[in-house]
């Protein structure tokens, strides 16, 4: 296939899942690593790293957008950001090692357990007619939990490629009662150091493909503030109900090439 035949394909592909990156706060990795693997027949790491590329500019343009709609704090992603960077290397060390179905397999099985979730939350209403509890504040809890769950997500994402955020954000709604928009700010600041050392480990073995990144890459900034807006003007329950979707259709992708 000529180059620029795959260059417009990947510009194309990288606008619409900047998009939808931006309204669901995943940076668009989750749905660019299955469609590298059955459209460009990838293998599961070498599209986990080639993700990283285009995750990168999405994930900062989109943190910018969401702190202009509400102001992220700053220590609170900070401390996430300082427990992930050492765990997001432990991470990509662990997924280079692994055989890339089983890991195609395991990823699939993290992204079911996380569209569960979140189709749980999108349907579950007070009981008793009880007004919902108060939404919790990042300055209410101290700044060591947050850097517990940066171990988690730099975890994630390191294994994954991407996913930390995904795993961020239902504790940051659940534990730490943040909305859904403001917890999507949150993951999504406190694993962007994390994201240049997966992507360096990564590039590293030789894991990425800097044709389709940079162009997949270009494609997203376009529609990044666009997914933003559009998430700020969806009701929250619509907002996780469409994100427990678009992870039951990443899922399927993930299981057709395994």
């Amino acid at each position: 296939m000529e180059w620029h035949v795959i260059a417009l394909g990947c510009l194309l592909s990288g606008a619409i899942i900047g998009f939808t990156g931006g309204v669901l706060g995943i940076g668009g990795g989750l749905l660019a690593i299955p469609l590298l693997g059955l459209v460009m027949g990838m293998g599961q790491q070498a599209a986990q790293g080639t993700a990283l590329i285009m995750v990168l500019p999405a994930v900062l343009i989109s943190v910018r957008k969401y702190n202009q709609h509400d102001k992220i704090d700053v220590r609170a992603a900070v401390a996430g950001a300082l427990g992930s960077i050492v765990f997001t290397w432990v991470g990509a060390r662990i997924a280079l090692g692994i055989d890339p179905i089983a890991l195609r397999r395991i990823y699939a099985l993290f992204v079911l357990c996380v569209a569960l979730f979140y189709f749980y939350q999108s349907r579950r209403k007070p009981r008793g007619g009880k007004p919902p509890a108060p939404r919790g504040r990042p300055q209410d809890f101290h700044k060591g939990w947050f850097a517990l769950l940066g171990v988690f997500a730099g975890l994630a994402s390191g294994i994954f490629g991407v996913g930390g955020s995904v795993l961020a954000v239902p504790v940051l709604t659940t534990v730490f009662r943040l909305s859904q928009t403001g917890a999507q700010a949150l993951a999504l600041t406190m694993i962007i150091p994390g994201i240049f050392v997966a992507l360096f480990t990564y590039a590293l073995h030789g894991q990425v493909d800097w044709l389709a990144g940079p162009f997949m890459a270009l494609g997203s900034i376009f529609l990044v503030p666009y997914g933003v807006r559009l998430a700020y003007a969806l009701p929250e329950p619509r907002l996780k109900l469409t994100f427990a979707c678009m992870l039951l259709v990443i899922m399927v992708l993930l299981l057709l090439k395994a």
